[in-house]
């Protein structure tokens, strides 16, 4: 049998002071990959990232899944140097080069300029009042979304209305930051995620805020529907996957509707992307998504 490492931060482990409200999302994904990945062979455990450095050859692969607090200020370099570290010791997937270039959000701006539908944004070194509101005036907008450039699950992200008060700087990015006008749809159609393992479509889901909220994390209230795209919108996905160099193991497109009707890029997760395995056909090891992601693991072992 072959031994993978799922990586965790701490905050996902059960117990711990700091641990996350959606810390269930771990147990329901482990009860998936757990099984699927045995029938492949494959023994999945996890591991916290801080360790994976000094652990790395005791697993023939590490998948750092779960890290969901490297974006905190200072974790950045730590999680990048434990995975360039582990990567002299063993296989990791997402490759640590493609991991460090999908950590900062300029990837976007890259996406972009190689043809990529995204939503238009302004980097920033940081986010003062004078840049939040000639930001408006950029991109003629009344509402613009501020978010740090290094980060994950709107922590530290703000929206920003014209001619309302500032947000309080402990609420806005602590560094630097990228600004895109509010896209409206997100509060009526929401927004979709399609899983693709190696490039090949899993399924996707639709993600929709609370009323009176724009964030569509369950841990701020949002709530999420099995979808099934068209192939038109399959098409757009695919069509962002390919400006990548190299073909992820995993990955997940976070799609917005635009005003002119079309999806656009808002995140391209293939970091740590919570998968939605339960929104994927079948319970435990029958999981259609874990299966397919132990099958392309197993493939490229």
């Amino acid at each position: 049998m072959k031994t993978i490492a799922i990586l965790v931060s701490r905050n996902m482990l059960p117990g711990t002071a700091e641990a996350r409200e959606d810390q269930f999302e771990l147990e329901e994904q482990m009860s998936k990959i757990v099984p699927a990945f045995a029938a492949f062979g494959m023994t999945a455990t996890t591991l916290l990232w801080n360790d994976c450095a000094e652990s790395a050859a005791d697993y023939d692969a590490i998948l750092p899944l779960f890290i969901w607090d490297y974006f905190e200020t200072g974790n950045l370099k730590l999680f990048l140097a434990q995975i360039d570290a582990a990567a002299q010791k063993t296989k990791v997937f997402n490759p640590p080069r493609l991991l460090r270039w999908n950590t900062d959000k300029r990837y976007l701006d890259e996406l972009g300029t190689r043809g990529a539908p995204v939503i238009p944004a302004k980097i920033v070194n940081h986010a003062t009042p004078e840049i939040i509101i000639a930001a408006c005036d950029e991109f003629a907008c009344d509402k613009l979304v501020i978010k740090p450039l290094v980060g994950g699950g709107a922590w530290r992200q703000a929206l920003y209305t014209r001619g309302t008060i500032m947000p309080e700087p402990d609420k806005l990015p602590p560094g630097e930051a990228i600004l895109q006008p509010f896209v409206p749809s997100v509060l009526t159609e929401g927004e979709y995620s399609f899983l693709y393992f190696d490039g090949q479509f899993s399924h996707a889901v639709n993600k929709r805020p609370k009323d009176g909220d724009y964030r569509i994390q369950s841990i701020y209230g949002g709530r999420e529907m099995p979808y099934s795209p068209t192939q038109t919108e399959r098409a757009v996905a695919e069509e962002i996957l390919g400006y990548i160099d190299n073909m992820p193991l995993y990955a997940r497109v976070d799609l917005l509707r635009g005003e002119d009707g079309t999806l656009k890029l808002i995140e391209l997760e293939m970091v740590e992307p919570y998968l939605y395995m339960n929104f994927a056909d079948g319970d435990g090891g029958d999981n259609t998504a874990a299966k397919m992601l132990a099958q392309k693991l197993s493939m490229r072992l």
